[in-house]
């Protein structure tokens, strides 16, 4: 059956056309996908029965089902969803005030291989198709209320979204469509670990989003321990090409870096990053570890945390330390899925 959220498919119009209905009717099961938020053909109840009927033996909306589903106080939420051939993703909701932030996956599993990182511990399996990854964004629509809607998109769940930057872009247009979800674009942001040719790519093609480059270290010799896929690129080259997507795109650069106790949050670690990116309008995004079980990592102290934002600070950096939420639900990505068991 085709997936009717999947926006690289042009089935609908063509079966519309094949069976001589108007075409303004795949604009009314868009508006219902996407403004009433349908969540069956039943629900459509503008469209004659025998359309839906046809539909639905036609078509299919939800390609996932929902494993888990778990809640905070904070607000945060976060679904485990399984997809059609057995693999296993995670995305999130976040409130905080008047927003409402989604996170989001490209891949299932990913293969950069961060050592601090559950996502990756078990290898990538595939990328997913633009409609999987529609689908969490509708999905996590249904989770709000029907006076509030999504604000903000961060690709910053599972996997590395310039290595599926083809099924990427297609969804985050549906995401920006006055007829979708009507997201500025310049409330989403992509993370990547820094990837210089599909930076160069994505330069070229879309500099429409907010680029979020995760460095996680201030050298070459430690970021290649803690980030191997570095050590065929290297800092500079990633800097340099964020630094070319600045320019096409005007919009201010965001560089990651999880603290990790001990290990990247010292002083001196500080100051190396502040040298690096001086001079850059740019944000530091400083996040202190969520520790994984099984892994070694631990959370720095409030004390590592205060000096590091110090040292960057002093050469006029801005610097934000995000919010740690949903710890409690396992938030951070891959956690859930690897403390689900499987079917």
């Amino acid at each position: 059956m085709n997936h009717l959220l999947d926006p690289t498919s042009p089935e609908l119009p063509t079966w519309l056309d094949d069976r001589q209905l108007p075409k303004y009717r795949a604009q009314q099961i868009h508006q219902w996908l996407y403004e009433s938020r349908a969540s069956s053909f039943d629900e459509m109840t503008s469209l004659p029965v025998s359309l839906r009927a046809q539909l639905e033996d036609s078509f299919e909306i939800w390609t996932t089902t929902v494993i888990k589903h778990h809640q905070t106080e904070d607000g945060t939420e976060k679904l485990l969803l399984q997809l059609r051939d057995g693999g296993r993703i995670e995305c999130v909701l976040l409130r905080d005030g008047i927003r409402r932030t989604i996170c989001i996956s490209s891949q299932v599993g990913c293969a950069m291989g961060c050592v601090f990182c559950a996502s990756g511990l078990a290898g990538v399996d595939r990328n997913l198709t633009s409609g999987e990854i529609v689908e969490q964004m509708l999905l996590l629509q249904r989770l709000l209320p029907a006076d509030e809607r999504l604000s903000h998109i961060v690709v910053m769940g599972m996997g590395e979204p310039l290595a599926n930057v083809e099924r990427l872009l297609p969804s985050l247009e549906q995401a920006t469509d006055e007829s979708g979800l009507g997201i500025s674009a310049r409330r989403i942001t992509i993370s990547t670990v820094g990837l210089p040719a599909a930076i160069d790519r994505l330069t070229e093609d879309c500099p429409r989003y907010q680029l979020a480059v995760s460095l996680h270290a201030p050298n070459d010799e430690l970021r290649d321990e803690l980030v191997p896929v570095n050590k065929n690129i290297g800092l500079d080259q990633i800097l340099a090409s964020a630094d070319r997507y600045f320019e096409a795109s005007g919009r201010r650069l965001t560089f990651e870096y999880v603290l990790l106790a001990g290990i990247n949050d010292q002083p001196h670690h500080g100051r190396q990053l502040a040298g690096r990116l001086r001079g850059r309008p740019a944000m530091v995004n400083l996040i202190p570890y969520n520790p994984v079980a099984g892994l070694p990592y631990e959370t720095p102290s409030s004390a590592s945390v205060r000096c590091f934002r110090e040292e960057l600070e002093k050469v006029g950096l801005t610097v934000q330390v995000r919010q740690r939420k949903g710890s409690k639900i396992d938030a951070a990505c891959g956690q859930l899925r690897r403390s689900a068991p499987t079917v």
